[in-house]
Order: structure tokens, then sequence, then C-alpha cells
């Protein structure tokens, strides 16, 4: 569904909104067998081959683990103000249980220092999807003592870092690393289980959440405000009417019976505590085998619910009136991952989460792939990168303007990095890295966000596209080469 915008109007975000930026462990810091760091199961599962494209890993990467202050000094002169990180869980605890890593968990708590003198709030992720090699030999998240683990390695970050951080967000997109870790094995740990195994898997994971939100509320040393960050999984509607708009939000209710690619599965527990009768139904024998009790741990608290909103389905009213996929035109646009641009996902996402579990929403991921590159005059130009998130953001800026309670977003990503399973083949960041280098560049987008961030949104709806860079493009100069 086509959503409209003045150009010349002028467009606000609330007054609270938090704008940020975010990455994950595994895929900047690098130093994957430093200083008592242990493996993770995406350095096991990097080693096999062909695993990821053209042989790549993370053992590098940005090096953010030795460039941080560096990465910070420019999240500081991009405006951030907050930075959405992870802790690497084998980085803080080796073996994933028993004895902590000292200087792991320090380079957490220097990571955050920094990150708060510079004014920029962190909102730390207690997993994304670094899983340690060792808990992993011993059935990873399919042994029931799983989520006991990392309850337990939750406690030692939040007693380490709550002091000064405030903001937690439990797992990363459980229908990825569920999903694509155990189901297809496109993703660590590469494991191709049935679906009531791969449910299993899932279910502990959910029973990690409930058991993390209790250790964050327990061992708090300031006021908590926690979330999880799981993927948002959209249909928006192919033509504005009625019929359209509710198979739309029909499909973002729909569990189907040989994926996990679904929103109420995962969310319905976490908020309801039950699992919907449409997955039961789905799902069948495969569902998992739930012991008493187990979703009064599940079914916590929380202060927001995250979402990684990428693109959508378009959707329409199938002649049984039921939801039916819309095949977009020949030739439509798309990132370089082959990810549709549909920004009208980010409407009817935050809408359909809003309003299905009442809670108010943090856009925890967004963004696109390009094939950006430094060009002879230094710059990184990234005109599709500028263009895109301007229609999303305004799409969200609707959602806003009609009561959904979105209190934050976080683009997808600070800097270019290791995209899991790709490899170096994509660049999502704010911030251009040449690997053999480690160079980073600002890419004319960053400066853009800086605008966005400075006017609170304000700049979104009187910048056009064409030009929506160059009044900062002086200051710019002024600012690398000052």
């Amino acid at each position: 569904m086509p959503i409209k915008h003045d150009n010349q109007s002028i467009t606000k975000f609330p007054s609270h909104f938090t704008w940020g930026a975010a990455a994950a462990a595994y895929q900047i810091e690098g130093a994957w067998d430093s200083d008592g760091k242990g493996q993770s199961v995406w350095d096991a599962f990097t080693k096999k081959k062909g695993a990821v494209w053209e042989g790549h890993s993370g053992n590098v990467a940005c090096d953010h683990y030795n460039r941080y202050a560096e990465d910070i000094e420019l999240m500081e002169l991009i405006g951030l103000q907050a930075y959405r990180l992870s802790v690497s869980w084998p980085r803080v605890m080796p073996e994933g249980v028993g004895k902590v890593n000292p200087r792991g968990i320090e380079f957490y708590d220097r990571l955050v220092d920094r990150l708060l003198e510079s004014n920029i709030e962190p909102w730390v992720t207690l997993f994304h999807w670094d899983y340690p090699h060792e808990l992993d030999l011993k059935g990873g998240w399919l042994n029931p003592d799983s989520p006991k683990w990392f309850a337990d390695y939750t406690k030692v970050v939040v007693e380490c870092l709550s002091d000064r951080v405030s903001n937690w967000i439990t797992l990363n997109e459980p229908q990825c690393f569920i999903g694509l870790g155990h189901l297809v094995g496109e993703h660590a740990p590469g494991m191709k289980l049935s679906l009531q195994k791969v449910l299993q898997a899932g279910h502990n994971a959910l029973l990690a959440h409930g058991l993390a939100v209790q250790a964050i509320r327990t061992n708090t040393k300031q006021p908590a405000s926690i979330g999880w960050a799981p993927v948002g999984a959209v249909h928006y509607p192919h033509t504005d009417s009625k019929e359209d708009c509710a198979a739309a939000m029909a499909g973002m209710h729909a569990v189907y019976g040989d994926n996990v690619w679904n929103n109420r599965w995962w969310g319905d527990p976490v908020v309801h505590g039950f699992y919907p009768e449409e997955g039961l139904r789905a799902y069948g024998a495969s569902a998992p085998k739930v012991k008493s009790g187990d979703f009064d741990i599940i079914k916590q608290p929380i202060d927001f619910y995250g979402c990684n909103i990428y693109s959508g389905v378009p959707t329409k009213a199938g002649s049984n009136g039921k939801p039916e996929v819309v095949t977009l035109p020949a030739g439509s646009p798309h990132t370089h991952f082959l990810w549709n641009r549909t920004p009208e996902a980010l409407y009817w996402g935050t809408k359909f989460l809003a309003e299905h579990y009442k809670l108010p929403v943090v856009v925890t991921e967004n963004g696109l792939s390009c094939n950006d590159w430094v060009t002879l005059d230094g710059q990184v130009p990234d005109a599709q990168r500028i263009d895109f998130l301007r229609r999303y953001l305004l799409c969200l800026e609707k959602a806003i303007d009609e009561g959904v309670d979105v209190r934050g977003y976080f683009h997808w990503s600070i800097m270019d990095n290791f995209e899991w399973a790709e490899g170096y083949k994509h660049r999502f960041g704010l911030i251009h890295v040449d690997y053999e280098t480690q160079k980073r560049t600002l890419k004319d987008s960053a400066y853009w966000y800086r605008g966005v961030i400075r006017s609170n949104g304000a700049s979104l709806g009187h910048f056009s596209t064409a030009d929506s860079t160059s009044a900062d493009y002086e200051e710019k100069t002024a600012a690398l080469y000052s």
C-alpha cells in the first residue's frame, strides 16, 4: 500500500525518541582468540569449508576490540544518542559456564565507560548468536540446562555493567539463530534438525529469555528497561482497501507449519504466556514439550518490544478472504541482499506489534546492504541508502503520528562488518571499513543521519532526496580535515 507524504511538510518525532545505531560482537570485534576468549559456534562454523562466502571469518572483522575508542569518536561525530552493542558470551565466560574471564568483561567495562564519556547511551544485547562452542558440544540450545547457563552468564554481565547500563535486550532474532542455525543449517552451528527438535531448541531459548529477565531484575544496580529483538515478520497491504489491510494483519498473525518465520509463535509466549492456537495447529506433533511452569518463566514483564525490520511482503485478500502474497513487478527496487525495498513495512510492522502486544516498540534494526566503495575523492557516496532510510523513517513517523508508541530507532549498522554466512559481501554500515587497512570512512549517509538526529526527524520532511546531504557537505569536510 503506497504511503504518501508531503515533501514540504516538517516532520517531528517525540521529544523522548532515541536515535541510535547497532552492531554485534562477532561481526565487528575480531580478536577471536585474544585475552582468554573462548570459541563461539561462529568461530567453529567459519572453519568449515564452504560454510561462509569465500571462506571469510570474523577472526579480525573490524578489529573493534582494539579500535573501539576510534569507533566511538566516529559515533560521536555522527551524533548518535545510543549505541546498541552485544556482549560476546565466550569472551566473558570462555567455556560458557564457570570461570569468568576478567580481561573479557573488562573490555565491555571500558567500552561502556567510553560511550558514556561521549554521551552515547549503551543498549546492551546479551545474545547476538555467538553461543559458546564448549556448550554447543554439550547440546547447545537443545540441552535443557541451556536456559540456566544463559541466566548465569547474564548475572555476570549485569553485575558488572548495570551501574551504568539501564537498557537491556535479551535475545536477538530467535527466528534466525534457531531457524537458520538449526533447521536449514545456513548459520552456526550449521544443523539440519527435525522440526520438533528445532522448536524444542526454540522453547529453551524462550526459557533463557525469561530467566535472563529475572536475572536482570534481581541483580541490576539501577532501574532497568528490558526488551528483546525478534525479527519483525511483516506483511503490508497491496492496496488501501479494507480487505487488503485486514489480509496483511492476518498475515502477520499467521504461523506456518514448515518454518519459524513468524511473529506470534515467539512473541505470544513472551508477552501472553502461551503458544498461539494457530501455531499449535500448524506445528502439530512437532510442537515442543512444555513442562509445568515453563510459561511462568518465559512470561516476564518487559518494558519494550524490539523488532528488526528490513522488508515486508505485499499481501492482498484472496478470493476466499485469506492472505495472498502479491508478486512485485519485474525491476522493483531491491537491496544488494536482494531484499525488496518496502518502506511500508516499518509502518505496518510497528503498528501490528504495538496493537497486538500493547507495549512500546523500539526498532532495534533497520537498514540495507549496498555495494559501497571509496571513490577517488576519498568519499563514500551512498545516495540509495539515504533515500531508503528517508522512505522508511517517513513511514515510521506516520505510524507515530497515528498513535503507535515507538520509542527509538537503531540503524543497522554503525559500520560495515562480517555479514554471517555472506562474509564481507555486503556493506550495511554508516561507516565504510577497509578490511585490509582498517581505515574508517564516514559515508554520506552518516552525515545525513546526523542531520536527522539533530533535527529529531524534522529534516526528513523538508529535504528532497536529491539534495538531502548537500547542506551538510561544508561542515562534513571541515570535520574531516580540521
